[in-house]
C-alpha cells in the first residue's frame, strides 16, 4: 500500500521545478555574483536543494519522501556512472603516480606542432568519442593529458579541459553506438544511418567553425617548459585505454584494463611497488568521493522534481500552442533541453520526451530523421554545458576545477546549439525540413 501511494501520479506543477531553481541560484548565480566559483561548495548547494525538494513534497510521510528520493539515487544510470567514477579515479591516480601521464603529455607535444596542438586535441576527442560512443570515456582518457599540456604550455586549464569536453560531445551526438543515438532513433522509428545523415549536416558546420578557431588560436601557443624525454613504456597504459576505447569496448572494462596495465608497467619499470600502486588506486578512488556524493544527491533531487510533476508541467505548457512544422521542431528541441536540465542525463531526457516528440512529428508531419536528430543534438548541447552533468563534474574533478569555470570555454556545444537553432528557424537541411 505504501509503495502504491508513493507511485501515485502527480498533477503537473510549476512549483515542482523550484528545487532546481534553488540549486541554480545557490551555486551558479551566487558564484557569478561573487566572481568566485569556489565560494559555494557543490555538495552544499545540492544538500540544501535536496532538503528543500524533500520538504515541498506533499501527501507523503517523511519516510516515503526519503524513499522516493532514494529511488533517484539508486537509478541504474546513476549507479553505472558511479562505478565508472570509481574506476576512473583509480586509473587516473595510478597512471599519474607511475609517470604515464607525463610520458603521454611529452609524446603529444613532440608529435603535434604548437599551432596544431589545440585543433589536434579537439579532433582527437571528436574521433575517440565517435568511436566509443560515450563522452565520459573520452573525458577520462584525454582530460588528464590535456591538464599536463596546460601546465607545460601556460594555457588556461579550463580552456584546455573544455576542448576535450566539446569534442567528447561531438561523438556522443553522432556515434552509431551512442546510447543517445539508439534512444533517439528507437523513439522516432527511424534508422541510425538516416539520423546520422541529418545530424552530420548540423554538427559538421559547428565542428568546422570551432576547429578553425582552435587552429588560429594555436598560433599563440608557446612552450613555457622544455619537452621532457618520452618514456615510451609508460605510454603503454594510455595506448591501451585509447585503443580499447576506439575498439568499442565497454568503458568500465577499458578502465579495468587501464588499471591492470598501469600496475604492470609500474612494477616492470620500478616506478612503484605493489603496495604503492595499491595505495595510488585507493587514493584515486577516495578522491572521487565528493563527485559520487554530488551525483547521488543530484539524482535524488531531480527524481523529486519529476515525481512532483515538474517535467509534466513543462510538457503540458509547451505543447499547447504548436501550429506549424517550425513550431513543432522548436517544441521538440525545447522539451528535450528542459528535460535534460531536470534529469542531468541526456539519454533519460530523450527517453522521457521521445514518445511525445514522435506524436508531435506525426501530427505536424515533421521528418522523423529530423526529430531524432533534434532530440539527440539538443540533449547533448544541454548536457555539455550544465555544471551538474556527469561529464562536467568528472572533467572538473580530474583537473581540480570548478565546473562553472569551464562553461565559458565550451565553444563547441554552444556553437552546435546555435547552428541547430538556425536549422530549425531557416528550415535546414532542406531535404529533411
Amino acid at each position: 500500500m505504501e509503495n502504491e501511494e508513493i507511485e501515485t501520479k502527480r498533477k503537473p506543477s510549476l512549483w515542482a521545478l523550484s528545487p532546481l531553481i534553488v540549486f541554480l541560484c545557490l551555486y551558479l548565480v551566487t558564484s557569478l555574483i561573487l566572481n568566485d566559483f569556489y565560494k559555494v561548495p557543490l555538495t552544499v548547494a545540492f544538500l540544501i536543494s535536496s532538503i528543500y525538494a524533500i520538504g515541498i513534497t506533499k501527501r507523503l510521510t517523511l519516510n516515503q519522501r526519503l524513499t522516493q528520493y532514494s529511488l533517484g539515487t539508486s537509478n541504474s544510470n546513476i549507479l553505472l556512472m558511479i562505478w565508472i567514477f570509481i574506476l576512473a579515479g583509480g586509473f587516473a591516480q595510478s597512471a599519474k603516480d607511475i609517470g604515464a601521464i607525463d610520458a603521454t603529455v611529452n609524446l603529444t607535444l613532440m608529435l603535434l606542432p604548437n599551432n596544431l596542438l589545440l585543433g589536434g586535441i579537439f579532433i582527437a576527442a571528436c574521433f575517440i568519442s565517435m568511436s566509443v560512443g560515450t563522452s565520459v570515456g573520452t573525458i577520462v582518457a584525454l582530460v588528464p593529458v590535456v591538464a599536463g599540456i596546460a601546465d607545460k604550455t601556460g594555457l588556461s586549464m579550463p580552456f584546455m579541459t573544455a576542448i576535450v569536453v566539446g569534442g567528447a560531445f561531438f561523438g556522443d551526438n553522432l556515434s552509431m553506438i551512442s546510447d543517445t543515438t539508439i534512444a533517439a532513433t528507437r523513439t522516432q522509428g527511424c534508422a541510425m544511418r538516416d539520423k546520422f545523415r541529418v545530424n552530420i549536416l548540423i554538427a559538421l558546420p559547428a565542428a568546422s567553425l570551432v576547429i578553425i578557431y582552435y587552429f588560429i588560436k594555436g598560433f599563440d601557443v608557446n612552450m613555457t617548459q622544455e619537452i621532457g624525454q618520452v618514456e615510451w613504456v609508460k605510454v603503454i597504459p594510455y595506448l591501451i585505454v585509447l585503443g580499447t576505447s576506439i575498439g568499442g569496448i565497454n568503458v568500465s572494462l577499458v578502465l579495468v584494463l587501464g588499471i591492470i596495465s598501469t600496475c604492470i608497467v609500474g612494477l616492470l619499470t620500478g616506478s612503484a611497488g605493489i603496495f604503492g600502486l595499491l595505495g595510488s588506486i585507493g587514493n584515486g578512488i577516495l578522491g572521487m568521493g565528493e563527485l559520487i556524493i554530488v551525483t547521488l544527491m543530484a539524482g535524488g533531487m531531480l527524481e523529486l522534481v519529476r515525481f512532483n510533476g515538474g517535467v509534466d508541467y513543462i510538457i503540458e505548457k509547451l505543447t499547447k500552442h504548436i501550429n506549424n512544422k517550425r513550431g513543432a521542431e522548436l517544441t521538440i528541441a525545447t522539451l528535450v533541453s528542459i528535460a535534460n536540465l531536470c534529469t542531468a542525463n541526456n539519454t533519460i531526457a530523450i527517453i522521457t520526451i521521445g514518445p511525445l516528440a514522435n506524436e508531435i512529428s506525426d501530427k505536424f508531419h515533421v521528418d522523423k530523421r529530423k526529430s531524432a536528430s533534434l532530440l539527440d543534438t539538443f540533449s547533448c548541447v544541454v548536457q555539455g554545458i550544465i555544471p551538474y552533468g556527469a561529464q562536467m563534474l568528472l572533467a572538473a574533478k580530474l583537473t581540480q576545477l570548478s565546473p562553472i569555470s569551464i562553461i565559458g570555454y565550451l565553444y563547441y556545444p554552444l556553437t552546435l546549439g546555435g547552428i541547430a537553432l538556425l536549422c530549425i528557424l531557416f528550415r535546414l537541411p532542406n531535404r529533411y525540413s
